[in-house]
């Protein structure tokens, strides 16, 4: 009797050392040196468990993540206040969709503004870069979600030679000044990159072409695209050289375990909503008047 005891307090002890993500984020975060070629795309830093292990810790932290993103919006409902940007940038199929349906889509769709930013249109190339990027800032007490961000006008245009070097160069010290400026007026930045490889990326659309029930996420284009990857791989690099700062840093989540990257992304939204460390609003009414009104009524 005492060695089954034994057993299951080693196999709780054990089941709590995986649980514990309390690294995840540094283990994450771009510094300096960051190699993003040498990140295993299948790893899964800060995290010793499995998928089912995942899903669980997801379970467990919901009513957390919810009641802070509660918290978030109440703080905000008189126009003032902190708010969340999560960036999400990736390659095609790295699993943004999956981002905002696991993630995203377990907290109050009321506190949430996401956009998915496409190809500039004529009126937003007749403006600088980053006009519609200021346009979609949450309002304070929202968490607001960027599906692809300014970070496209520093990879897609350094690609494709959209705009000259001179002008792309630059946007690096612009972006970073911008961020700075959301950040200072009360707004946490989270900017992730879900980084999958060739490989993965291959059978993803492979599986769209299998499944009729995925043809309509397939984009001919994007099999095109694959024969850019180094030349993305590298803008990739240079703009985690270059934009991950003090105030808003980059992490890098492999992305080939679709699990993992949801998890991932999971803890750091929960890490930052913890970082506010925000109460209830007081009352700004006087509330034993309030039930003595409400009693008689």
């Amino acid at each position: 009797m005492g060695k089954k005891k034994d057993a299951k307090k080693s196999t709780k002890n054990k089941d709590a050392k995986k649980s514990d993500l309390s690294s995840l984020r540094e283990e994450l975060r771009v510094g300096e040196g960051f190699d993003l070629a040498a990140v295993d795309t299948r790893s899964t830093p800060g995290f010793s468990g499995d998928k089912q292990l995942a899903a669980q810790l997801m379970t467990d932290t919901a009513d957390e993540l919810d009641d802070l993103q509660e918290r978030l919006y109440a703080n905000g409902r008189d126009g003032v206040g902190p708010s969340v940007l999560l960036i999400v940038q990736g390659m095609d199929t790295a699993g943004k969709g999956g981002i905002m349906r696991h993630v995203i889509g377990s907290v109050d769709p009321q506190g949430v503004e996401l956009t998915a930013f496409k190809a500039p249109t004529k009126e937003e190339l007749a403006h600088p870069f980053l006009w519609r990027i200021r346009r979609a800032l949450p309002q304070p007490g929202y968490i607001g979600v960027f599906d692809r961000s300014q970070y496209e006008d520093v990879l897609i245009v350094r690609v494709h030679d959209l705009v000259p070097p001179s002008t792309w160069t630059r946007r690096y010290g612009q972006i970073n000044a911008f961020e700075a400026g959301v950040v200072e007026r009360g707004t946490a930045v989270i900017k992730v990159m879900l980084h999958i490889s060739a490989d993965e990326q291959k059978s993803r659309l492979q599986e769209r072409l299998d499944r009729p029930d995925k043809h309509w996420k397939y984009n001919p284009g994007d099999v095109d695209e694959r024969g850019y990857w180094d030349a993305y791989q590298e803008s990739y690099q240079a703009a985690l050289d270059r934009t991950s700062t003090a105030d808003a840093p980059w992490y890098v989540v492999p992305a080939d375990r679709k699990w993992y990257a949801r998890l991932a992304v999971h803890q750091l939204l929960l890490d930052h909503l913890r970082d506010l460390d925000l109460q209830w609003p007081a009352a700004t009414f006087d509330v034993d008047a309030e039930k003595a009104r409400l009693a008689e009524s």
